[in-house]
């Protein structure tokens, strides 16, 4: 199969789709490998280690989208990118559809057949794919909190360690998943109250047993989101239904309640946002005030840590691409449960009942398509 790793244009997105160790294997299983010249730049990769690997430079993204069977990438298509898909092509990448209506007309009307990361599920409930970057997401994520609580960058000028004397800052996550896990882990080494909401209370009683130091363990309800948020110094959203869009879980009204200079970092916002006042920003203009409370709303938070975030998520997703290329997506779907439920998008049919609900177009289940 000839595979295309094109170089990401969103803004700040220094992450690729693949490391030259991950382009050495395809080929040793005798695939074809195209990369766009400097696609590896952001991440500390040169075009001299993929030719090493064994893969073909190109100069733009065109001629890849043109000729490659398997377009791998890091995130969604953008408008600039429409063009270039090519009818019934294969796409392997973060697609995050539900708040995208746009994005997933364009599929269906140029029947991709569209895997995204972000869904491919193993029957335990994990997400294999979605894991990695969750991870560095929920760390970055106090690391940032902590930046912007400085009172040269708008924050209250609240240190998350506090001294001794000095109470340290409350932390608040919304969410006890990974993201929520590795925000925790983060905010209680640096000496901070942290409260984690969560709905599943057999989760609160793993993370009861896991995580140690300034520890609130709370059932997610309106009344303790409530008063929790209102004492924080941070809140983090991290809050996720794989595929669908984020359920809002802090209201403006309860902004307007924090202490001015709170910061909130909104992990979720790939799926639209766990607040709100959420709107994606970007690298350029991470944040925005609402009520003098900074909102950090990001869409490709890895991104600023590319080389960590790219061979993290090379890790995870060589092995489906490997399925993909050797098998064929029509085999590797089917005998790969996990990456079924990846397929949010089939030769103009939408097959992920959370997207289709969120964007309001009709269901299809892959199976039937299959049968008929």
């Amino acid at each position: 199969m000839l595979i295309g790793i094109p170089k990401e244009i969103k803004n700040n997105e220094f992450r690729v789709a693949m490391v030259p160790s991950g382009v050495r294997t395809l080929i040793e299983h005798n695939h074809q490998v195209l990369v766009e010249k400097s696609a590896g730049d952001g991440a500390g990769i040169s075009d001299e280690e993929y030719l090493e690997a064994g893969a073909r430079l190109v100069p733009g993204s065109e001629s890849i989208f043109k000729e490659a069977e398997l377009i791998v990438k890091v995130k969604e298509p953008l408008p600039s990118e429409y063009s270039l898909l090519q009818n019934g092509q294969l796409l392997f990448t973060y697609l995050h559809l539900a708040p995208a209506p746009e994005l997933t007309r364009v599929l269906l009307d140029r029947h991709i057949v569209g895997i995204a990361y972000e869904t491919v599920q193993l029957e335990n409930g994990s997400l294999p794919l979605l894991t990695p970057m969750s991870e560095i997401a929920g760390k970055l994520s106090i690391q940032i909190a902590a930046h912007y609580l400085e009172k040269e960058n708008g924050g209250s000028g609240v240190l998350l360690g506090g001294v001794p004397g000095v109470k340290p800052a409350n932390v608040v996550i919304l969410g006890g998943g990974t993201v929520g896990l590795n925000s925790a882990k983060i905010a209680l080494g640096m000496g901070s109250n942290v409260t984690i909401l969560d709905i599943n209370l057999d989760r609160l009683r793993y993370l009861s047993d896991v995580l140690e130091g300034r520890l609130t363990l709370l059932a997610s309800n309106s009344e303790n989101i409530e008063k929790a948020v209102i004492a924080a110094d941070v809140v983090v959203g991290g809050v996720l239904v794989p595929g669908a869009k984020a359920k809002k879980l802090v209201t403006r009204t309860l902004i307007s309640k924090m202490r001015k200079g709170s910061v909130m970092v909104d992990v979720a916002i790939d799926q639209g946002g766990c607040f709100e006042t959420s709107v994606p920003t970007n690298f350029d203009n991470p944040v925005f005030l609402i009520d003098g409370v900074i909102q950090y709303c990001v869409a490709n938070m890895p991104g600023c840590v590319a080389r960590t975030s790219t061979f993290a998520l090379t890790n995870a997703t060589l092995p489906y691409i490997l399925n993909l290329a050797d098998l064929g997506y029509a085999k590797a779907v089917q005998r790969d449960l996990a990456l079924r439920k990846g397929l949010n998008v089939y030769k103009g049919r939408l097959t992920n009942k959370p997207v289709a609900d969120a964007v309001g177009i009709e269901y299809v289940p892959y199976e039937s398509l299959v049968i008929a």
